[in-house]
């Protein structure tokens, strides 16, 4: 399949700049997936979408401060680093600027006292698109000290500073590990949540750490030739529980962002019957590098709350996996002449 069906044209000035908009003051595209019918709406209105039974299922990622600015140990010059993923034994996978300069053996330092830097980083592999393995040298707990060095790896288009860094977590934010938020749940607030479950819509959580695998460009002309980088993802007995419940009663599973889709879709594809179908769903964690496109089933996910993505981006064909790529192409069309805003600030749709 052509990447370039994915494609539409996206203004620049309906990229979300400002980190300030109110979680409640977004808006919503609702798009029916059987179909095609569209609706423009409040946020707040996604309440009068869901129905009693419903089971809305969150990504309870926290996103640590992944990005360090430092320099070169013998040259001074300025570095920075974008962590992604822990390896263990301070290992970690990160992006690295400029790649062209960072190579294998080259030392990082960070802090503000250069005789004595309150971290050390060794570069000791090198991979593709500015993927670098890093080897961390300190003294004392190394959390504190990317708490008191790191920033919050807000999205380059976010231009202002962010003052509250728990403005860009989830409410339900819990387990630490993200590079990225999982923005389709930044719209929600606890009072939300509450008016849902006093509607009957039960909340449930997951976890996948973002990392590399959500915002990796699609850089090959086929679909089928991209290949996903693995995320840590957890499903626990209480969710696996809860999804079950739901399932039974004939309640939907209502996914919260890509992140949450794409460990749903997971755990359906570990839980597969001998006929190929979703059994009962289980607890499970491990790696995904699940991609889902069009072509690609959709087996436990029936509805989901996502924002609006890059042009021939594999976020763009997941959604149009869900509710087939022409149903989404005329809601990105009518999304840009309705002047809604993208990305992870920007408004939300709901695929029903």
């Amino acid at each position: 399949m052509d990447v370039n069906l994915f494609d539409f044209e996206l203004p620049e000035a309906l990229i979300a700049q400002t980190p300030l908009i109110e979680r409640t003051g977004s808006r919503l595209l609702a798009l029916n997936k059987e179909t095609g019918e569209i609706g423009h709406c409040r946020f707040e209105e996604l309440a009068d979408f869901l129905r009693p039974g419903d089971l809305l299922v969150v990504n309870d990622t926290r996103v640590i401060p992944a990005r360090l600015y430092g320099y070169k140990s013998d040259t001074g010059a300025k570095a920075e680093l974008l962590l992604l993923k822990a390896l263990g034994d301070d290992r970690w996978e990160a992006l690295a600027k400029p790649g062209k300069r960072l190579k294998r053996g080259a030392v990082l330092h960070f802090g503000d006292n250069r005789e004595q830097p309150l971290l050390q980083a060794v570069i000791e592999e090198e991979g593709e698109m500015g993927a670098r393995i890093i080897r961390f040298g300190y003294d004392g707990i190394f959390n504190e000290i990317l708490d008191k060095l790191g920033e919050m790896p807000l999205p380059p288009y976010i231009k202002e500073q962010l003052t509250d860094k728990e403005r860009y977590q989830t409410v339900y934010a819990k387990h630490e590990g993200s590079a990225a938020a999982p923005t389709a749940g930044l719209h929600f607030t606890e009072e939300f949540l509450d008016r849902l479950r006093a509607k009957g819509v039960g909340v449930a959580a997951l976890t996948l750490h973002v990392g590399l695998g959500t915002f990796r460009p699609v850089s090959v002309e086929t679909v089928e030739g991209h290949q996903m980088h693995a995320e840590y993802f957890e499903l626990s007995g209480e969710t696996a529980d809860q999804i079950n419940a739901a399932r039974a009663a004939g309640g939907r599973i209502v996914a919260v962002g890509t992140t949450s889709a794409r460990t749903l879709e997971t755990a359906a594809r570990i839980c597969q019957d001998e006929t190929g179908g979703t059994g009962p769903i289980r607890a499970c964690s491990g790696w995904t590098d699940i991609f889902i496109y069009p072509g690609v089933p959709v087996l436990l996910v029936n509805a989901l709350v996502t924002n609006f993505h890059l042009p021939k981006s594999t976020l763009v064909m997941l959604v149009s996996a869900l509710a087939g790529r022409e149903h989404v192409m005329e809601a990105y069309r009518q999304a840009v002449a309705e002047r809604y805003r993208f990305f992870s600030f920007g408004d939300a749709m709901f695929i029903y």
